[in-house]
C-alpha cells in the first residue's frame, strides 16, 4: 500500500541553450507528489504519516522553494553570484529563515545561504524527479515521484527498497538504534 503527500516549490530557472520561451529567466509553481511504499504498520493503521513524509522531503527540498536554479554551465551564473556578492547575500541574511542544509550530489548542489541550486542538467521536470530521487532514496522508500510545473509534467516510478522499521505507536522509520525520533519508542 502507498502514502501520498505533495509538496508546493516556487522557483526561478531557465533552459540554458534551448531556443524558444524557456532560454529566458522565468518562474514556476511545481507540485511534487511523493508515494511511499510499504505494508500498513498494525497500530498506527498506516504506511507512512503523510506528515513526516513532508517534514522528511521539506528539509531538503525547502533548497529549491523560492530558489533560483541555474545549469553549472549558464553563464548567468557567475553574474547572480557577483551581484549576490556586492549586495552583501552571498553568504546569507538574516530574513533568509527558509534555508535547507547545504547539499553537494552528482546531480546537483544546494547552496542555502544564497537560495541557489546548480544543477548539472537543464532543470526541467524529468530533471527535478532524478534530483529529488537521488537526495530522498535513502530517507523514504519511494515507489513513484511526479512532478508537475505549468503545463508540464513527468512521473517515475521506482521499485521500493523493501520495508523499512517504524515505530509501531506513530509509524515513523526508526533511527539506526533502533529508536523512532519522534516519540522515543525503543525497539526492544
Amino acid at each position: 500500500m502507498r502514502s501520498i503527500t505533495k509538496l508546493d516549490l516556487q522557483y526561478a530557472h531557465r533552459f540554458y541553450g534551448f531556443n524558444g520561451e524557456a532560454q529566458y529567466l522565468h518562474g514556476h509553481t511545481g507540485v511534487l507528489t511523493i508515494e511511499v511504499e510499504d505494508s500498513v504498520e498494525p497500530g498506527v493503521n498506516m504506511v507512512f504519516p503523510c506528515n513526516e513524509i513532508q517534514k522528511t522531503a521539506w528539509n531538503v527540498l525547502k533548497n529549491f522553494d523560492h530558489a533560483l536554479i541555474l545549469r553549472e554551465d549558464d553563464p548567468l551564473l557567475p553574474a547572480v553570484l557577483k551581484v549576490y556578492e556586492e549586495q552583501g547575500i552571498l553568504n546569507g541574511h538574516p530574513q533568509n529563515t527558509m534555508k535547507g542544509d547545504a547539499f553537494r550530489t552528482d546531480l546537483a548542489t544546494a547552496y542555502p545561504d544564497c537560495r541557489l541550486v546548480v544543477t548539472k542538467e537543464t532543470m526541467t521536470v524529468e530533471g527535478m524527479i532524478k534530483i529529488v530521487y537521488d537526495l530522498l532514496k535513502d530517507r523514504l522508500n519511494i515507489a513513484k515521484l511526479t512532478f508537475t510545473s505549468g503545463v508540464n509534467a513527468a512521473s517515475r516510478e521506482y521499485v521500493p527498497q523493501g520495508s523499512r522499521e517504524r515505530c509501531p505507536l506513530c509509524g515513523i522509520a526508526l533511527d539506526e538504534s533502533g529508536v523512532c525520533p519522534k516519540c522515543g519508542y525503543k525497539k526492544s
